[in-house]
């Protein structure tokens, strides 16, 4: 936890420093408001009245309005009440615990020691046990000054504030106001019944049920993939709305999907450049292939010799042009491959040429 609040209690002439803490908090699963749309957040934003230009907080003031008159209030202003500035809970009263309504409560603080002696924290504790009593005491938070109860929790000093007199509703309900008669049966079946229902309060064995289900629907909902990424889809958006400006957030989609696509067309060129480069090659290996399987023929026919150098004069061209562009090494061990293959093939054609010698004999 971290404190809110720093200041000391007022005891007699005893001064108690203490830090303040919140002592409960909202376990409320925290939803906001979307278009249905596309799922854009609908935001509140500060907009003055008269010139409807978007006021930055540092700009706003605070006012008071009546019969049609405002009076604007600085924070310097504000702060310059001396009540504002106390940082002194003061004791005023102590009181029976059974004469606070429960309905003035509105919220509770753990009071920690804030000195290396906290013996000034235990008399003040140790003199709300043996008396039995609640402190009353006057203190000022968050712009306001409040009434609070001290009472002890445990160990532990809590601070309650409680709500002014004038803050506390009277209830008239006419209905109730009319002669209603119960009989003896009725009390005592009444009686009887919350006998049956009677137990000691344990605020462990109840749960929030809508909180609950509200949960699992959130994660159901995750599992089967209907969720947005936050980041991706609404990352520009958010930007833009920190720099004040109203945004249109279809455009803001349209830009990141154009951007997408963009991507999408850049990488898709770069795939057709690497397959091109192979394609080139082919017809290279596709020769070689021809000639190493043709070579029976290439011997027999008249004219062969010729053949042999046309292919090393289209090797050497290769080379030379490989030359060129910059990619002798790949281009000359591709020629020294096929020449080998070349090579291969002509002790097979004199095989061919000897075999039908002997059969013509």
């Amino acid at each position: 936890m971290r404190a809110i609040w720093k200041g000391a209690i007022a005891f007699g002439l005893v001064n108690v420093p203490v830090k303040v803490y919140s002592a409960t908090e909202d376990h409320d699963i925290s939803l906001h408001q979307v278009h249905n749309a596309d799922g854009g957040r609908i935001r509140y934003q500060r907009r003055c009245e008269v010139c409807s230009k978007i006021i930055d907080y540092e700009d706003i003031e605070k006012a008071y309005e009546d019969d049609g008159r405002t009076v604007m209030l600085t924070r310097e202003e504000l702060k310059s009440i001396p009540a504002e500035n106390s940082h002194e809970i003061d004791v005023v009263q102590f009181v029976p615990a059974d004469q606070l309504d429960p309905i003035m409560f509105e919220k509770s603080y753990y009071l920690e020691p804030d000195s290396k002696s906290p013996k000034a924290y235990m008399l003040l504790r140790r003199a709300l046990e043996d008396t039995d009593r609640v402190a009353i005491v006057q203190f000022a938070l968050r712009e306001k000054t409040r009434l609070g109860a001290l009472r002890i929790r445990g160990d532990i000093l809590m601070l309650q504030s409680l709500l002014w007199a004038d803050e506390v509703r009277e209830a008239s309900f006419p209905a109730l106001e009319t002669t209603i008669r119960i009989s003896a049966q009725e009390r005592e079946m009444s009686a009887a019944l919350v006998d049956s229902m009677a137990a000691d309060f344990e605020p462990e064995q109840f749960t929030d049920d809508y909180q609950v289900q509200l949960r699992q629907l959130i994660d159901a909902k995750l599992e089967k993939g209907e969720s947005l990424d936050t980041e991706e889809t609404f990352g520009a958006a958010a930007a833009e709305a920190g720099t004040g400006e109203v945004i249109d957030l279809m455009e803001a989609l349209k830009r990141s999907l154009e951007k997408k696509r963009g991507a999408g067309a850049a990488e898709g060129d770069g795939a057709k450049a690497g397959a091109a480069k192979p394609a080139a090659k082919a017809p290279t290996r596709k020769t070689a292939a021809t000639k190493a399987a043709g070579a029976d023929a290439a011997d027999d026919a008249p004219g062969a010799g010729g053949a042999e150098g046309d292919s090393a004069g289209e090797g050497k061209a290769a080379a030379g042009k490989a030359a060129r562009s910059g990619k002798a090494a790949p281009k000359t061990a591709a020629a020294k491959s096929t020449a080998s293959k070349t090579a291969a093939a002509k002790p097979v054609a004199s095989k061919t040429t000897a075999a039908r010698a002997r059969k013509g004999a």
